[in-house]
């Protein structure tokens, strides 16, 4: 079975219009079929495509000109206008594709597209909030998280009154200030709750899977602690929303893939409550530290663990990784994220080596040049990667030894076996600013005396003997930041 595929991440309105006619119209459908092509050839199983949903342009003038967000557009675009300005996608009117964007049809299109090459269309799921403008606010107010009079005047950061007189909650994470741009969804409220099922359970027949937004805010633990000051009027439900609501999901499509950005340690009870994927935050923390006992103990968890653990470098909420760690740090990180266990997301212009990290609000990016080394590193580690052995196999840690007596530098090592049916890679990776050198032991029976190791990497293939291999370990000298992956 499948089950460590690949995702990339396209930010929808800022990308079509690399595909805009001359008149400066730009559509999903413009997008020509070879740029599809393109990421199947590179082994991508699903595309997502981030910020498809109608959002209120009404709210830009009021919520999107803030100090640091204006100083977060000046150091991505340092030529930003008022017009690049289009709001947050994560302020959604409703779950209605973008007109700008192209049609719904425009849209089923795409993904039948995407479907018929092998590969899976994934679209954002904001279960936290909707937009402050939303017109549902008008005819669905049940649904949000209603607020007195006193809360208001206590915090006019995080409760607002609306048109209709009453008092609501903007939506929040209970670390930050609350988002002004949105309207929080209570889920204290079996309507509200109800309401967001029926959304999803439509959704199951626009897409093939989800990326749920900051998913861990509706569980109610974390509902009660954000919320508590608001929530008199309210009974704690029983049981917490994700789990009967992804069995219903399940239920009526059970190929539907659910992704949670998730964190505070909380992914694995959302992999308990139904998320067929968890955002794993901490591992690319470990990987920008360069500490590989951290690595390596991060990649002790259970298998089902990892295997439901998205794995990534950048997204559109990070910093580009190229702004982070030079070049060479760059080719040994992705390498250890393109060769474990788990979903890999990838994030549209990393594979270039772009910089800049643009905020969601932007609807234009600075031309940046592309990092032709960083490229032709991606294009080479994605090649080999693709394969089924890296899809379906097998993964298993190993424990790198000393090269010899009081030689310590192969603690920079971390190192790892794929198994497929009769297929073995080997992946050997210096995370490290230091020349390493370390033996690596291998169970080779059945091989001949001497057998022949290809490094897919240069290409380069290796003769060795099996005796000595599967005895003293096979012998590994590696530069700074450098990888090897061993075919035999």
């Amino acid at each position: 079975m499948r089950k460590n595929l690949s995702l990339y991440e396209i930010n929808t309105r800022v990308f079509i219009k690399k595909f805009a006619d001359a008149k400066g119209n730009a559509n999903i459908s413009y997008v020509p079929e070879s740029y599809w092509d393109n990421l199947k050839e590179k082994g991508f199983d699903y595309i997502w495509l981030m910020g498809v949903w109608k959002t209120c342009s009404s709210a830009i003038e009021d919520f999107c000109y803030e100090e640091d967000l204006v100083k977060a557009y000046a150091k991505a675009l340092k030529d930003w206008q008022k017009e690049d300005v289009i709001g947050s996608p994560y302020s959604i009117d409703c779950y209605e594709f973008n007109p700008a964007l192209g049609s719904t049809e425009d849209f089923y299109n795409v993904k039948a597209m995407l479907n018929n090459k092998g590969m899976k269309l994934i679209l954002d799921f904001v279960p936290n909030h909707l937009s402050v403008h939303t017109h549902l606010l008008k005819t669905n107010p049940e649904v949000f998280l209603e607020a007195s009079e006193d809360n208001f005047n206590t915090d006019n950061h995080t409760f607002f009154k609306s048109d209709n007189g009453k008092y609501y909650a903007h939506g929040r994470d209970p670390f930050f200030p609350a988002w002004q741009d949105t309207v929080q969804i209570n889920y204290y409220s079996l309507e509200a709750r109800k309401f967001m099922d029926e959304i999803l359970l439509d959704l199951t027949d626009v897409c093939d899977g989800l990326r749920c937004d900051m998913a861990m805010l509706v569980l109610n633990n974390t509902f009660h602690s954000t919320w508590v000051g608001a929530l008199k009027n309210f009974t704690r439900p029983e049981k917490d929303y994700w789990a009967d609501t992804i069995s219903k999901i399940k239920s009526k499509r059970d190929d539907f893939i659910m992704i949670a950005e998730t964190y505070w340690d909380l992914e694995w009870v959302m992999q308990q409550q139904g998320f067929d994927y968890t955002y794993d935050k901490t591992l690319t923390e470990r990987i920008r530290s360069g500490y590989i006992d951290a690595i390596k103990g991060h990649l002790q968890a259970e298998t089902e663990y990892q295997q439901k653990s998205v794995r990534f470098l950048e997204n559109h909420d990070e910093e580009r990784t190229l702004a982070i760690m030079n070049c060479e740090r760059n080719k040994s990180a992705s390498a250890i994220i393109a060769t474990i266990q788990g979903l890999k997301l990838y994030n549209d212009g990393q594979l270039e080596g772009k910089k800049i990290k643009l905020p969601v609000q932007l609807g234009r990016e600075w031309a940046e040049t592309e990092n032709k080394q960083l490229k032709a590193h991606y294009d080479k580690l994605l090649s080999i990667t693709k394969a089924e052995i890296f899809k379906a196999g097998k993964w298993t840690l190993l424990e790198p030894e000393p090269g010899w007596d009081g030689n310590f530098t192969y603690v920079n090592m971390l190192t790892w076996l794929w198994t497929y049916k009769d297929e073995h890679r080997l992946v050997v990776i210096n995370h490290s600013e230091t020349l390493s050198k370390c033996r690596i032991k291998l169970n080779l029976e059945g091989y001949q005396e001497e057998f022949e190791l290809v490094d897919l990497m240069t290409d380069q293939k290796y003769l060795r003997s099996a005796e000595e291999v599967s005895g003293i370990g096979l012998y590994i000298e590696l530069k700074p930041y450098h990888t090897h992956i061993f075919k035999f």
